[in-house]
């Protein structure tokens, strides 16, 4: 594609990724939409990833390239933001340094942003599953009955049922959007996109979805969705509180309804997650407890048709006595 076509900024932090940070820039410098400007930011990894990232940058000195450096180790959540800040890009894209993108990943993403203007275009993935070999199309599925949204409250609806991914990578977001607004991610979160990606949709007026296959996402021994401990957790319980304050905060009592579903919903979720990675019964039942104290369903919610069969099954069960509860929960999980 031609230079005159809009900048693109590719954000890539730089931690521990010495076993795959070159398959992840070969994949960059591979795309078919050359305009791109490169942001390697370097949160002071303690590997040799920054050795292999300047010998790609010698041996590739036409690629745009740049290096942002920490002073100290601060976090997914600080690299990204300053990613977002360092981009001089109309649009970005941020790319996690143990994954690569497909040769036309961006000239897909770039021709649905030129064709709609959407503040947000949002693409499909494929799992590599590095344990037996194996492949998963739409690993994080987007599941939405249209291509594109021109409403909030529309797009926080399909967002609060589970329609798209909360992942931040594999979707091109207009820079401005995201500045103009001081969207940016929560430090020291262990699962940061979940609640940037809320935030987000809380002032998205457009989105589109294309259906290609644009993202390579590897499942490998270091990978966060295996590794899952109390700590994150309880970044989970965090992410919780934040709804619940922009629950309290929203004006505006459709997109209020709309919080209140996507924040049962979530619970339900979490409370899956952490069965599965810690069968801990105690500390399970805490968790029911201390949801219970966050934004639930009222009685008269229930005999609202705003809120789903399901929403309104799975906040009666999340509130329960607890005792009672973890013992459903468990059952119903189980069977």
């Amino acid at each position: 594609m031609s230079t005159t076509q809009p900048l693109i900024s590719i954000s890539i932090p730089i931690f521990k990724c010495e076993k795959f940070i070159i398959r992840c820039l070969e994949s960059v410098k591979d795309q078919t939409y050359k305009n791109l400007e490169i942001i390697l930011v370097n949160d002071r990894t303690p590997d040799d990833s920054m050795i292999l990232v300047k010998k790609f940058m010698d041996d590739n000195q036409d690629l745009n390239i740049r290096i942002i450096e920490h002073e100290e180790n601060s976090g997914l959540s600080v690299v990204r933001n300053n990613g977002i800040k360092a981009s001089t890009g109309k649009y970005l894209f941020f790319l996690d340094s143990d994954d690569e993108i497909t040769a036309d990943c961006i000239e897909l993403l770039v021709e649905k942003a030129e064709k709609t203007d959407a503040q947000i275009i949002v693409a499909q993935n494929r799992w590599i599953n590095t344990f037996d070999n194996t492949t998963k199309d739409f690993g994080f599925p987007t599941i939405a009955e249209k291509k594109y949204y021109d409403n909030n409250l529309e797009i926080f609806s399909v967002y609060s049922k589970g329609g798209f991914p909360s992942s931040s990578w594999n979707k091109l977001y207009k820079r401005d959007f995201i500045a103009d607004n001081e969207i940016y991610f929560i430090p020291g979160l262990f699962a940061q996109d979940e609640l940037w990606f809320f935030h987000l949709l809380l002032k998205a007026e457009t989105l589109a979805i294309i259906d290609d296959i644009t993202y390579l996402y590897y499942l490998h021994g270091e990978s966060v969705i295996f590794n899952r401990k109390k700590k994150n957790f309880e970044n989970y319980l965090t992410i919780l509180e934040y709804f619940t304050k922009s629950y309290k905060e929203e004006k505006n009592s459709e997109l209020k309804t709309l919080i209140k579903s996507k924040i049962v919903l979530f619970k339900e979720m979490v409370l899956v997650m952490q069965w599965k990675a810690l069968k801990d019964k105690a500390y399970l039942k805490t968790n029911i407890s201390r949801m219970q104290k966050l934004v639930k369903l009222d009685p008269t919610n229930y005999f609202s048709s705003k809120f789903s069969t399901d929403v309104k099954k799975k906040n009666f069960f999340q509130n329960l006595p607890a005792n009672f509860s973890l013992k459903l929960f468990i059952w119903r999980f189980e069977r």
